[in-house]
């Protein structure tokens, strides 16, 4: 069947996720290969100390976005969709949004993004014996209670951003278990809310004799494949402002941005994992069982079908590269080279392969902004050196490159010390665009190969349209990764790296002096 004819029988799957900066709609055939895409540009807005984004905003973005698929489909295939085999939606994880009985949003939208919530975190962190992050939803619930808002005694339901544009499209209030896992713990045993710490928080807010309690409020937590609803006629009509798409398509479970970035690096399967390294980096790996310790550097979220992750989210990888590379452009224009700036970006990361492998001697800390498992609210751009270390272009760009990634290695060694096994990690973002040099740098930083695969680039909107397609196309008791291994990636196993044994003990020299200098960068921030 063509493209044109299988778009026509209406046996394509779309997947939609709001991101950040922007959100996204991918279109992909039975075979999971990527027939059309649409996309549109937003931006959260800090109104009266919070960051947001508006209903107007959700809306006005979803249909400017289903238009300009619409559009893609129509210049390629001269074909409208009326129809589609399956739907799924994802969005940034965390954040706050909550319900009164009629289905009125209380307070605006409180994104992951806000840093409102430390005691909250500090509190139920103690009390759950389990790490809770500030942007986790229980965290902005639990502030608002302490905060005594009056919104709170109101509160019909809350979920995350995914979760509320399923729920106006579908009828339905559930949550894929990967988005809920950022909402309130979840038991991976039982694939659904932790049971122990529902009736903890149920204790801790018992003297306020609220109309609701805590399992009342949250969304039914769903695992990949199952049926999580379909589309209503009036889901359809938000959607297509044209009229053309039909109701009764089937939709899977709304997932998180964490949960379809492991979908489209294939890492879903215990031991394996994927690094996503761009302007922040973070690392996730899926783990045989729970961590016994609580670590507050560490968060514990779930995959798509609720097996364990350790997540390590570092806020600065690659911003302060990009700004020593600048000054490199600005260098080379300023005496009429006229250098490509793919192409300074590609020979300077070649470089640094010629670099020791413990960069000579030479430090750098890449703190734009603060770093939660170093412990800093602030930060300070870095490059330290004493007179007598081996000062050259090969070390300086190793050292950059290296600083990109040490406070995610401080990270992962906490893992390291617990006997988590890594079999295999997946890499996808920038850092990892010129071919070889930052896989070899992150195959060192975590003594673990490293694979690359084409569809990395392809992003969370083909990781929901696969889970969408998963749903549909799914054998009896297939499993997710099993899935995803035999007919997803069968043609795709993307070039691995392996560790080479002189990096990873150059790599583990830098840590050592680079965690020794944090003393620098306090004082830094501390006097600048």
């Amino acid at each position: 069947m063509s493209n044109k004819a299988l778009i026509e029988a209406g046996k394509a799957s779309l997947g939609i996720e709001f991101g950040s900066t922007r959100i996204k709609a991918v279109l992909i055939g039975e075979n999971h290969e990527t027939l059309a895409s649409g996309s549109h540009g937003w931006e959260n807005r800090l109104d009266q100390g919070i960051w947001t984004y508006t209903l107007e905003d959700v809306w006005g973005g979803l249909q400017d976005c289903y238009a300009s698929l619409l559009k893609d489909v129509k210049e390629k295939y001269d074909v409208t969709i009326t129809s589609l085999k399956a739907i799924g939606f994802s969005a940034m994880m965390h954040g706050y949004m909550a319900f009164d009985k009629e289905g009125e949003l209380l307070v605006p939208f409180r994104t992951w993004r806000n840093t409102i919530t430390e005691e909250a975190a500090e509190k139920l962190t103690e009390a759950f014996r389990f790490n809770v992050p500030q942007r986790w939803s229980i965290s902005h619930l639990y502030q608002a209670i302490l905060n005594g808002e009056e919104h709170v005694k109101n509160i019909a339901f809350f979920t995350t951003l995914a979760g509320y544009v399923h729920w106006k499209l579908t009828g339905e209030k559930v949550l894929g278990v990967g988005d809920a896992s950022g909402m309130f713990p979840i038991d991976s045993v039982a694939g659904d809310y932790d049971a122990t710490m529902l009736e903890t928080f149920g204790k801790l807010i018992a003297d306020k004799k609220f109309g609701w309690n805590i399992q009342e409020i949250l969304p039914k937590v769903l695992s990949a494949g199952e049926n999580a609803g379909a589309l209503t006629q009036e889901g359809a009509k938000l959607l297509d402002v044209s009229g053309q798409l039909q109701a009764g398509i089937p939709v899977c479970p709304p997932e998180g941005d964490a949960g379809t970035g492991m979908v489209a690096t294939n890492s879903v399967g215990v031991r394996t994992g994927n690094v996503s390294a761009g302007t922040s980096v973070f690392a996730m790996v899926v783990l045989e069982k729970a961590l016994e310790n609580v670590h507050t550097e560490i968060d514990m979220v779930t995959t798509p079908i609720g097996d364990p992750v350790a997540m390590v989210h570092c806020n600065n990888c690659t911003s302060d590269i990009n700004a020593w590379v600048g000054i490199f452009k600005e260098f080379s224009d300023y005496f009429g080279m006229n250098i490509d700036m793919g192409d300074l970006f590609t020979k300077l990361f070649y470089k640094a392969e010629e670099g020791d492998s413990d960069c000579g001697g030479l430090i750098s800390y890449n703190y734009f902004s603060g770093e939660g498992v170093t412990a800093f609210d602030e930060g300070r751009p870095l490059f330290v050196r004493k007179a007598d270390d081996k000062f050259n272009l090969a070390n300086f760009m190793r050292t950059h490159l290296y600083s990109a990634l040490a406070t995610l290695k401080i990270g992962l060694d906490i893992l390291a010390k617990e006997n988590v096994t890594v079999d295999k990690m997946y890499g996808h973002g920038g850092y990892f665009t010129t071919k070889g040099v930052g896989q070899k740098i992150m195959a060192a930083a975590m003594n673990t190969p490293i694979s690359v695969m084409e569809t990395a680039g392809e992003g969370g909107a083909w990781g929901i349209a696969v889970l969408a397609a998963y749903m549909q196309q799914k054998e009896e008791n297939e499993a997710l990764d099993t899935y995803l291994t035999n007919k997803v990636f069968a043609n795709n196993l993307g070039t691995e790296i392996a560790p080479d044994a002189k990096d990873v003990d150059g790599f583990n020299e830098f840590i050592k002096k680079y965690q020794a200098g944090l003393a620098v960068e306090r004082a830094a921030i501390e006097n600048m």
